[in-house]
């Protein structure tokens, strides 16, 4: 699927790691520079074409990693970031920054977003091609990373959607309990539940395949 928007993806910046999230304090809380998020939402909102795309660049890296997290496909992140996007840009009207941040809105959105591609009929995660074999000295300790990795990948994968998104939201993308509880519309305790309900069958299930995490 070509981009919808090509012109934002050469602002993407490249695959270093991310840093850990944190939201942006409330419009309530403080003056609103020019470019902030609120601000740009508000032009936006207006239908400033330039906003939006300095909006994205800002955001569309975390969208996509966030995306590939709850797919595990690469190709449906990318298609699940642009739809995410364009759902900013067609309803940025609805958005509301004494309710919620930008991020979080967009989050809820992505998580969504990601769950209704999963639930496609006959959908299926894109096997990754694996990496060569190695011959060096510590051939076997990195195999054995590999496999336990892809073990722990495929526990997550078979996880309820809502638990799967509990450990991204936390563990991955490193949302404090009230942040991924209001991304994902729920009260903090609630979030907590789920988070554990979640840790509870990621160690069966890792258990069961002979690996504790």
């Amino acid at each position: 699927m070509a981009w919808l928007f090509p012109d934002l993806r050469a602002c993407i910046p490249g695959p270093a790691a991310l840093p850990p999230f944190h939201a942006p304090a409330s419009a309530s809380a403080m003056t609103q520079p020019a470019d902030s998020d609120d601000a740009l939402m508000e032009r936006v909102a207006a239908g400033d074409a330039d906003a939006f795309a300095r909006l994205a660049a800002r955001h569309m890296r975390r969208a996509v990693v966030l995306a590939e997290r709850l797919t595990g496909n690469a190709a449906d992140a990318d298609e699940v970031a642009q739809e995410a996007f364009l759902r900013v840009w067609q309803h940025a009207g609805r958005w509301d920054g004494s309710r919620a941040a930008f991020t979080t809105w967009l989050h809820r959105i992505v998580v969504n977003l990601a769950i209704d591609r999963r639930r496609r009929p006959g959908w299926q995660p894109l096997e990754a091609a694996g990496d060569p074999p190695d011959p060096g000295p510590d051939a076997d300790e990195r195999i054995a990373e590999r496999q336990q990795a892809a073990e722990v990948a495929e526990a997550l994968a078979a996880l309820p959607d809502r638990q799967r998104a509990a450990v991204v939201l936390f563990h991955q993308e490193g949302m404090s309990m009230r942040r991924g509880a209001e991304v994902l519309g729920l009260g903090e305790s609630a979030f907590a539940s789920l988070l554990a309900r979640a840790r509870a069958a990621l160690r069966a299930a890792l258990r069961t395949g002979g690996r504790e995490p």
